[in-house]
């Protein structure tokens, strides 16, 4: 199972880096992430370079598909050329946004009938697109997921482990990164998270 890690021009590393790596624990298990881009190199809010590993298009084959966050998003929804490479499909996908990939998922329809997590700086240009704005770190609603604030990738990354290899996947691969002495509650806090943001569809 593949998963594209969408990463614009502007990108929060954080946002790219965190979920990426999380999931890319699981790759023995046959799970892997890959940060997709729509040039050859973007460069981060920070002036960090990287070297996409996948172009834009993998999105359409890959299994999952998160949209990662950045200071050039409304740029990106905007553009109308950009927005068209992202050909996803939530009946065979999941698919999930980081922040301001809220705006993303906003644009392409994804988000009607559904309320989002984002940060803070973009929750009013959501709310303009007319999506409810939540109070809340992580929310799903079958295969679309929404995080807010840069520390909430974790839960889109348990979130898709959990999804694809199983609650027991996703607490290994959690346990293995969180701090000394605090691994056991960073587990149940990440799955607790999940879990209160996942509502069931009939």
């Amino acid at each position: 199972m593949q998963v594209a890690v969408v990463t614009f021009d502007g990108f929060n590393e954080l946002d790219s880096f965190i979920a990426s790596a999380l999931i890319n624990r699981c790759r023995a298990d046959g799970l892997e992430a890959f940060i997709t881009t729509p040039t050859p190199v973007v460069t981060s809010m920070n002036g960090v370079e990287v070297t996409g590993q996948r172009p834009m298009e993998f999105v359409t084959d890959a299994d999952v598909v998160l949209v990662g966050s950045g200071v050039k998003t409304r740029d990106v929804v905007a553009d109308d050329r950009l927005v068209s490479r992202l050909v996803l499909d939530p009946a065979r996908q999941l698919i999930g946004a980081q922040c301001s990939g809220a705006l993303v998922l906003a644009r392409l329809g994804l988000l009607e009938g559904m309320p989002a997590c984002t940060d803070l700086t973009s929750r009013p240009f959501v709310e303009a697109r007319g999506v409810t704005v939540l109070d809340a770190p992580f929310h799903a609603e079958g295969n679309i997921a929404t995080a807010g604030g840069c520390l909430a990738s974790q839960y889109l990354a348990t979130w898709v482990i959990t999804r694809t290899l199983g609650e027991a996947a996703a607490r290994a691969a959690i346990e293995y990164v969180a701090p000394v002495g605090e691994k056991q509650a960073t587990v149940e806090h990440a799955l607790r998270a999940v879990h209160a943001g996942e509502v069931a569809l009939p």
